[in-house]
């Protein structure tokens, strides 16, 4: 049997949530956590894991951008590749290993209205260069088994679209491993309008889809379909091959049981060198968006203030998607401060707000258990207690954002702002006059208008995980010194959305110049996202020199060298992701005002420098032509 499940950011040990991850901009650490999530649900009897999450998104409303690695089908690509990597390593067969299954094929990231499982609509030129990159990579990269969407994909659900299970994923892109619905996705095309369960069921088997979970549309109308002439013998013999040969892969017709064992479970499961890493990796994850005065890092000494639903609410800790986890071994934010802050720290806490005041959106967001809960004091006393602590306090740790399910899988949202309670509490928290360090859990961009013009310092850590708690301590203090960068825009409005770094320009373009009428701009608000793509503070300084070309002709065939020189000129030692971006000024397609082409993540002493160098070669500068070929075309580009 495949025993499978969705270990999406690892099994007992939770890491980041992989949006959380892909802010790294680490490959080697991201392979490391899909690594210690494989060892981990080995050893407890999985062999198949559906994940990684691929989707390209570029809406926050969206709840399920939490699972993927933001707008980027570069860096998308990249993590793609390295999470396949990670779970399955170079042979299945071994009982440390798990089967990927990447996810959802195809386009489910470009939901309409963020709304989930909606229809997706788009060109076949903005498929193949912005959305299908990542699927391709984890395809090139010996993936095991695809996912196929709930969406439609020109106008044909992905469960049963032909052109894409067979011409585009089989065919063009060779791809020899095992179709699978999502759940439920083969019988939910009857609600698509496509034909009673026989029918869908058919148009699935012919279009490349190898099995069905959980529809059961396969196992109960097959048979009538191929005496009805409707599918071929030869066509589920060979989806049945596919299931087998990815059984055969992992070994299982020489040992059924050899992914269960209860002593390496017992050795492996929640073990301190994997949770070391989840903390590592979390900490790596957060990103400092606003960091005024040097407020942090904190100091081991006075009193510090930890206010906030979400600074002592151990369910909320693990975030989306941890299915395997338990909250109950995570390590809250109020447990981490005491545990790193020092006998010097006079720490205290109180809850401050509720997540929410709102009964019946708690109720939705509580299907799962209870994760928005309300206290027995009510939202006036609670933030006039908040009030008081913080006047006897040095400092103030408000712990805010979302609840765990308020992101993932139908947990769309119209407004990504805070919670009304908590904005409530950190307004009045700032009218103290008390420096406010607002530590943001969110599994989405947020619009934080308010909180970036009036709050000193904001530290957005998503969902860090069994180690999550820990890990804040380990940045607030600064014995680790924050270097994510965001893989998605945080918009200044929800009416801006989408906003992205590699949008194509307009014919009247705007370029923040002073306002002009008959330009491409809004009248309310600037078009600049709050923080772009790319950005992140750290508890040190960097200084970029000049790029240097080694030339600057590039011929086909041949590689150039872009170098920069990037120095800490800070006091502190500092990680820094240096991101190269090409403009293509020219092209016979509409081009990108920037794209992402390469990074690196270096560490740098005070007052060290290192000369950073990406090759750019003629195949970084192809793009899908209009007639979908892949292509370069001479011209001036922009590095």
């Amino acid at each position: 049997l495949f025993r499978s499940s969705d270990v999406i950011h690892g099994h007992k040990t939770v890491f980041p949530i992989p949006l959380g991850l892909s802010c790294s901009w680490d490959m080697a650490l991201i392979e490391k956590s899909a690594r210690v999530a494989a060892v981990e649900a080995a050893a407890d009897g999985l062999n198949w894991t559906f994940s990684p999450m691929v989707d390209i998104s570029r809406d926050p409303r969206w709840g399920r951008i939490a699972e993927g690695s933001g707008e980027d089908p570069f860096l998308g690509s990249a993590i793609a590749q390295a999470m396949v990597k990670g779970y399955q390593q170079s042979d299945l067969s071994k009982d440390n290993t798990l089967a990927a299954c990447v996810k959802h094929y195809g386009l489910y990231g470009a939901s309409e209205g963020g709304r989930d499982y909606n229809t997706v609509d788009m060109s076949r030129v903005r498929m193949y260069n912005e959305y299908l990159p990542p699927y391709k990579a984890a395809v090139e990269a010996g993936v095991a088994s695809i996912m196929s969407s709930f969406n439609v994909v020109d106008g044909v659900p992905a469960t049963g679209n032909h052109w894409l299970l067979t011409d585009l994923l089989k065919r063009q892109w060779g791809f020899k491993g095992l179709v699978v619905s999502d759940y439920t996705s083969l019988s939910e095309m009857i609600n698509h309008g496509m034909g009673d369960l026989q029918t869908v069921s058919a148009l699935s088997m012919n279009a490349g889809l190898d099995m069905d979970m959980v529809s059961e549309g396969f196992l109960n109308t097959l048979k009538a379909s191929v005496n009805a002439s409707k599918v071929s013998v030869k066509r589920i013999e060979d989806a049945c091959r596919k299931i087998l040969e990815l059984k055969y892969r992992l070994g299982l017709f020489d040992d059924p049981y050899r992914y269960c064992s209860e002593e390496r479970a017992a050795k492996l499961l929640l073990s301190p060198e994997h949770r070391q890493a989840a903390r590592s990796a979390a900490a790596q994850s957060f990103v400092l968006l606003k960091n005024d005065q040097n407020v942090l890092p904190l100091t081991r000494k006075g009193t510090i203030a930890v206010v906030g639903p979400l600074a002592h609410s151990r369910r909320n800790m693990l975030g989306t998607w941890s299915v395997s986890g338990d909250h109950e071994k995570a390590v809250t934010v109020l447990e981490g401060i005491k545990a790193v802050a020092g006998p010097n720290v006079n720490i205290r806490y109180t809850k401050g707000a509720n997540l929410s005041d709102d009964t019946v959106f708690a109720k939705k967001v509580n299907v799962f258990g209870t994760e928005i809960d309300f206290d027995e004091h009510s939202p006036d006393e609670m933030i006039r207690e908040a009030v008081a602590l913080a006047a006897q306090s040095d400092v103030v740790a408000a712990v805010v954002g979302e609840a765990a399910d308020m992101t993932g899988e139908a947990s769309s949202m119209a407004s990504i702002d805070l919670q009304e309670s908590q904005q409530k509490l950190l307004k009045a928290l700032s009218k103290t006059g008390k420096p406010v360090v607002m530590v943001l859990y969110n599994g989405r961009p947020m619009t934080l208008q308010w909180e970036a013009q009036h709050i000193p310092a904001i530290v957005d850590v998503w969902f860090g995980g069994t180690e999550g708690g820990n890990a804040v301590a380990d940045v607030l203090f600064g014995d680790v010194n924050p270097s994510g960068k965001l893989t998605t825009s945080f918009p200044v409005h929800i009416g801006q959305v989408p906003v992205y770094h590699s949008m194509l320009n307009t014919g009247r373009p705007y370029h923040g110049e002073a306002f002009s009428k008959f330009k491409t701009n809004y009248l309310d608000i600037p078009n600049e996202p709050l923080f772009p793509f790319g950005y992140g503070l750290s508890y040190t300084t960097f200084s970029y020199g000049e790029v240097r070309l080694s030339s600057a002709t590039l011929k086909n065939g041949q590689t150039l060298t872009a170098s920069v020189k990037v120095s800490n000129t800070g006091s502190r030692p500092g990680s820094e992701v240096v991101q190269l971006y090409i403009q293509d000024e020219v092209g016979s397609l509409s081009r990108p005002l920037k794209e992402l082409k390469g990074f690196q993540k270096i560490m740098l002493q005070p007052g060290e420098s290192k000369e950073v160098s990406f090759t750019i070669t003629s195949d970084l500068l192809k793009f899908y032509n209009g007639d979908l070929k892949w292509v370069v075309e001479p011209g001036k580009f922009n590095v």
